[in-house]
């Protein structure tokens, strides 16, 4: 299903025309609905899919197709083949610019996945369009260099920016920041599925792929698009065809925007996205919103919670009204979870809008997969979720507040939706999501850190923040965020 955005293609600098559309590539779910919504705000129209592409559904007037897959912490070799099939649907539908998007805290693990999805993609459709090498040369003049590309006889440069302003994401030098400390002393140093312990993106990136990694510095950046381009050559010369790239705002991924507004292949988060949406969109405009009115016929609502994450946990600690703990330790299967939890909610229902739960502060959590062991408790937590949700929406909940990438996916597989209306974001990257099936349902998956302190009690319409009242049942604790509960899901 398409989002109704602006009209038009976009001219570059060097006043090259954008043709076709930007396939985008998530590596998890909310991921995906945070890259639509970058896309959404520069004016393009976008269609938002999960799981893979619809072949059936109209793409006609889009600038934009985003596919959700669940690649981030899924085995290389997995990751690798959804991906490309992705690529190639995505090729087939007349996208000439792949968009791989991962988290902005550059999300993985020595192994992958992030280089070995890129590296199968440029292997499988190369990087660089004659029109897009093109416009490279013209504005970075005829430099030799950048010959082999127009000729299409290699894959070219591909940038790596997971610069997102809005969430306080920036890389300097090459090392990502989280705010105004680096990845390392972030919260993420503490992720139950990617620890991100090293803050050097060449350092993160070197080990997960076969090619050259090298850095455009900001220096390069504040320079200008033309500069860009030419450092891009320079490192190329050099072996490096992988580029960490600099930016500290958005005047920065504007400027990078522009120097590989035809690339084939980009890379980056919904920082990086947005820019590339102004660089493409002609339009200057979005049509009439009308996301209200459709949160208005979706008034029965229900939170569930999967991801450890500290912004999370402070947003349900926020929460006003009945909420339930899960607990694996004390119930360890999910059927048998989610079959309690379903009981909890019709008791708890009459009293306020209903948050389920998982999130456990980092204490907790390492004791729940002490005793499970990290796969099996997200295994049981993430079908409980997903269990739930179904369960949830049969008993007429029509408005789903979602919080985890991981638990976004569960919630979405179990669900059976494979796409959606983008409406209007509930906070930045975080959009309502409008499925008409398998039942109507408005969703908002939100990444683990996204989001205000409200964002759960606003967006599920649940009224003041305030204390949490707890509800006790079979495999559930009596306190937000207790050492006891689970977790796995992100």
């Amino acid at each position: 299903m398409s989002d109704a955005g602006a009209t038009g293609a976009g001219m570059s600098d060097a006043g090259v025309t954008a043709v076709g559309m930007i396939g985008a590539i998530a590596d998890d779910l909310t991921g995906a609905t945070d890259v639509a919504a970058a896309f959404r705000s520069a004016g393009l129209r976008v269609a938002l899919f999960f799981g893979g592409v619809d072949a059936a559904a109209s793409m006609s007037g889009l600038d934009a197709v985003v596919v959700g897959l669940k690649t981030r912490t899924a085995p290389v070799a997995d990751a690798v083949a959804q991906s490309v099939a992705a690529a190639r649907a995505l090729t087939a539908l007349g996208c000439t610019q792949l968009y791989v998007k991962y988290c902005s805290t550059f999300d993985s693990q020595p192994t992958g996945n992030i280089g070995p999805i890129v590296d199968a993609i440029v292997a499988e459709v190369g990087s660089t369009t004659a029109a897009g090498t093109a416009a490279i040369i013209a504005a970075a003049g005829t430099d030799p260099r950048l010959e082999p590309n127009a000729r299409g006889a290699d894959a070219g440069t591909v940038v790596f920016a997971p610069t997102t302003p809005a969430q306080g994401r920036t890389v300097y030098q090459g090392h990502l920041f989280v705010g105004d400390v680096l990845l390392s002393d972030s919260p993420m140093r503490d992720h139950p599925l990617t620890p991100m312990t090293d803050a050097n993106l060449l350092r993160l990136l070197r080990p997960q792929t076969t090619h050259g990694v090298g850095l455009a510095d900001h220096a390069a950046v504040r320079a200008g698009a033309d500069a860009v381009a030419r450092r891009l050559a320079d490192l190329r010369a050099q072996g490096a065809d992988y580029v960490v790239v600099d930016a500290l705002d958005g005047h920065d991924l504007d400027t990078v925007a522009r120097a590989v507004r035809d690339a084939r292949v980009v890379t980056g988060a919904a920082g990086l996205a947005a820019a590339l949406g102004r660089a493409r969109a002609a339009a200057s405009f979005l049509p009439a919103d009308d996301t209200d009115a459709r949160l208005a016929s979706h008034g029965t609502a229900a939170v569930l919670a999967g991801s450890c994450s500290a912004r999370t946990r402070e947003q349900i600690a926020r929460w006003h009204g009945p909420a339930l703990l899960l607990d694996p330790i004390a119930l360890p299967d999910g059927d048998a979870l989610a079959h309690d939890a379903l009981a909890w909610y019709q008791r708890a229902r009459v009293d306020g809008v209903p948050l389920i739960f998982s999130s456990a502060e980092p204490a907790g959590l390492r004791r729940v997969q002490d005793a499970l062991g990290a796969d099996r408790a997200a295994e049981i937590v993430e079908r409980a979720l997903g269990l739930i949700a179904v369960g949830l929406v049969r008993h007429g909940v029509d408005r789903l507040v979602v919080a985890g990438g991981e638990t976004s996916g569960a919630v979405v597989h179990a669900l059976g939706v494979t796409g959606g209306l983008v409406g209007a974001e509930a906070a930045p990257g975080v959009p309502w999501i409008f499925a008409d099936a398998p039942a109507p349902v408005a969703l908002l998956l939100k990444s683990g850190n996204y989001g205000d302190p409200d964002l759960l009690v606003r967006a599920a319409g649940a009224g003041a923040a305030g204390a949490t009242g707890m509800a006790e049942a079979s495999g559930a604790t009596g306190a937000a965020g207790a050492p006891g509960a689970p977790g796995g899901a992100s």
